[in-house]
Parts: C-alpha cells; sequence; structure tokens
C-alpha cells in the first residue's frame, strides 16, 4: 500500500508515520515530490490497521497498491525513476547509448571499438565477458580477462562499462569491474541471480525475456527491488513471434505501457530485436520516437570477423550516421542525445 501525505506537510508528521510502520514490521520507502510525499509500504498489508494510520497527523489518505508488482508501480512512485552513471542519468531528458561489440575478443578491438563509439556520442560501452550461448561449442567469453580488458578500456576512455551477469557466483567479482550489471533474456526469471544483483549496490539492466509478458519483466524488476537495490533499468530486446524475417520482434508498444505502469527507465535493444544490422537504425528511431530512455547497440569493428552475433552488429561508420539520424528524432519528440 502507499501512505499519501498532506501537501506541505512537515518532516516530523512523515517520520512519525514511517516510525510506526516499521515499528509493526514493514519496510517503508519515501517518494518525496515537489508538494507531498508518498510512503510506499511493503509488508503484507493485512498486517496494518490502515484505519489507524489513515487518522495520523499529515496522512491525506492511504491507497492499496492493486497491481502485482509493489515497487516498480507508479502508483507507489508516480515521478519517473532517473539512475546516474558516471553523470548520464537514465530515465532524464538525455537519451543514452551504450554501444559496443556482443563479446570482448581482444584488447586492441575492444579499444578501437570504444574510441569509435564515444567519437560518435555514445555514453557507456558494452562488452560481454561470460557469454550464454545456444550451442555449447559456441563461444563462451572470455571471463575474467574480459572484465580486465573492459576495464583497462574504461581508464583509457572515460566509458563506463555495461557488462552481462550469468549466475549469482559471478556478481561480487563483475561488480568489481562493470558499472551496470545485466542480466539477459535467458535469465529474466532466473530468482536467484535476480536476488543476488538486488543485494549489490550496482545499477541493473535487465532486460525482457524473448518469451515473456510485459507483467512477468515488471515482477523480475521486483525481485532486484525487494532485495534493496532500486537502480534497475528495464530494456526491451525483442520478443518470439512467429515472424521469421527477423531475429525476434520489437514490442515497441512496450516502451509507452512501461512507462505508463512504471516509473523505472526503459532502453530498447534494436540489434537483437532484429537481428540485421540494415534495421538496427530504423528501429532505434522507432524506440527513441515511442518514448524510450536509452538504446543498447552493438558495434564492432570487422563484423565479418565477429565470434558472436556479427549479422546484427554495425560498423563504427554505420554507427555514427545511426546517431546522426537519432538525435534528429531526439530533438523532435523533445529529447536530446
Amino acid at each position: 500500500m502507499i501512505i499519501i501525505m498532506k501537501m506541505n506537510t512537515v518532516q516530523q508528521n512523515i517520520e512519525a508515520v514511517v516510525s510506526r510502520v516499521e515499528k509493526a514490521g514493514f519496510r517503508t520507502h519515501l517518494s518525496v515530490g515537489e508538494e507531498r510525499t508518498i510512503i510506499g509500504v511493503i509488508g503484507d498489508e493485512r498486517k496494518l490497521d490502515r484505519g489507524a494510520i489513515s487518522r495520523m497527523e499529515g496522512v491525506d489518505r492511504v491507497v492499496p497498491v492493486l497491481r502485482p508488482f509493489k515497487l516498480a508501480s507508479r502508483d507507489f512512485q508516480p515521478e519517473d525513476s532517473k539512475i546516474s552513471i558516471n553523470g548520464h542519468v537514465f530515465g532524464d531528458k538525455k537519451v543514452i547509448v551504450m554501444a559496443g561489440p556482443c563479446s570482448v575478443e581482444s584488447l586492441e578491438q575492444m579499444r578501437e571499438t570504444a574510441v569509435a563509439v564515444k567519437e560518435a556520442g555514445a555514453h557507456l560501452l558494452r562488452g560481454g565477458a561470460f557469454k550464454p550461448r545456444t550451442s555449447p561449442y559456441s563461444f563462451q567469453g572470455m571471463g575474467e580477462e574480459g572484465l580486465k580488458i573492459l576495464a583497462q578500456v574504461r581508464e583509457e576512455t572515460g566509458l563506463h562499462v555495461i557488462t552481462e551477469v550469468m549466475a549469482p557466483e559471478q556478481v561480487d567479482l563483475i561488480a568489481q569491474y562493470a558499472d551496470v550489471l545485466q542480466i539477459g533474456t535467458r535469465n529474466m526469471q532466473n530468482y536467484a541471480l535476480l536476488n543476488a544483483v538486488g543485494q549489490s549496490n550496482k545499477p541493473v539492466l535487465l532486460k525482457r525475456g524473448m518469451m515473456s509478458t510485459i507483467e512477468e519483466l515488471l515482477m523480475s524488476a521486483e525481485y532486484i527491488m525487494s532485495n534493496g537495490n532500486h537502480k534497475v533499468i528495464l530494456c526491451e530486446r525483442g520478443i518470439r513471434t512467429f515472424e521469421k524475417y527477423t531475429r525476434n520482434t520489437l514490442d515497441i508498444n512496450a516502451v509507452p505501457v512501461l512507462k505508463e505502469l512504471t516509473h523505472l527507465p526503459v532502453v530498447v535493444d534494436p540489434s537483437h530485436a532484429t537481428g540485421k544490422w540494415t534495421l538496427v537504425k530504423a528501429a532505434s528511431k522507432a524506440a527513441v520516437a515511442a518514448g524510450a530512455d536509452g538504446l543498447i547497440i552493438e558495434v564492432h569493428p570487422n563484423p565479418a570477423e565477429a565470434l558472436s552475433d556479427g549479422e546484427q552488429s554495425l560498423k563504427p561508420h554505420r554507427f555514427v550516421e545511426l546517431m546522426s539520424e537519432v538525435r534528429r528524432v531526439a530533438e523532435a519528440v523533445g529529447r536530446t542525445i
């Protein structure tokens, strides 16, 4: 449930309500607006005397949150969450772009890519050190050596790093090197992993499962947030349908739906959504026009020799072209890049 305080109520009243709720065994989360404060109550609401709370000084009303996802709901927090990474804020006016190869393959490859995407205007560097692959015989990533390469390139270029974590036991290791932890589509409902990243203090990019509903995505975010980590960024990356001309089907509807249901930032992965580099630019522009807070795009200096996902990776000069066109779309809808 949420406790909505009266307009311009004094801090003493807010603290009194929080104290009473927490003494009853509940956790609280404050959402402070310009005029009102909303106190989110986390726990079994049946054990709380709503009538007694509603009569406390400064309380306007007590409202149950009916959606199964509580912490991620706009009912719980009406204002957009803003998540800052190296000064770049997800959920604000700027569209944040993360770019880089699917897999870390060498220091030279990552250095060349990082320099190119930074010059084109990217804000963060992506690259996988641990790779979940459909085939056990495919390249699985460089592991910790790949993480060290990402950290070195970050030092050289200033681009902060996002990389995937696949198992709970990897969280502490990857958190030493990465600035954002990515949960891939295959792990969206790996609840042990969600709990583990929820106990970390790192921002988390949570990708929608390839056959998951929007509500299931938000329930996965709830696992992370219920463990104390509210720095969650949602990612629409395409879902599996009967269509065969693209790798997945980009659910562009998901962007405005999520923006309506949740206060969490929403980004789009046009590379995995389409699976073809020729379609990435169009999907990127559509995502920004629909209201996405960011993009995560695969870029490789030589896609023909990439160890994974070369067919959907842009060459650096094509990424420059994409950024130029996406920037114009962002400006047209009142955003910047």
